[in-house]
């Protein structure tokens, strides 16, 4: 399984973004997506999940009501959008996929893309 992030720019505060996590390869039937940033100097950190279904989400806190993680089966495609953005959320973005069900924990997660920057001024 591959998985493709892509998306990222510059962008000023109170902007928005819209990421893309695209997976090719072997799918799996039942799998959760999640996206993880990590700033400089910073661990790697839970943003936002989404199960299979769609049915189900996770947001950490500091996103809630600013992102809205959805995804297309039919295009293997997960997305995030970011709006709203502040300057704390200037990192990279990384998405991720997991059969370990909606986790936040990122030991769980076992496909890796290879990250999107995200940079937002004030």
């Amino acid at each position: 399984v591959q998985l493709q992030a892509s998306g990222g720019g510059s962008v000023q505060a109170g902007g928005s973004l819209s990421l893309s996590c695209a997976a090719s390869g072997r799918t799996f039937s039942s799998y959760v997506t999640g996206w993880f940033c990590q700033a400089p100097g910073k661990e790697r950190e839970f943003v936002a999940a989404i199960s299979w279904s769609g049915g189900y989400t996770d947001y950490a806190d500091s996103v809630k009501g600013r992102f809205t993680i959805s995804r297309d089966n039919a295009k293997n495609t997960v997305y995030l959008q970011m709006d709203n953005l502040k300057p704390e959320d200037t990192a990279v973005y990384y998405c991720a996929r997991t059969t370990s069900g909606l986790s936040r924990e990122r030991v769980l997660y076992n496909y890796w893309g290879q990250g999107t920057l995200v940079t937002v001024s004030s």
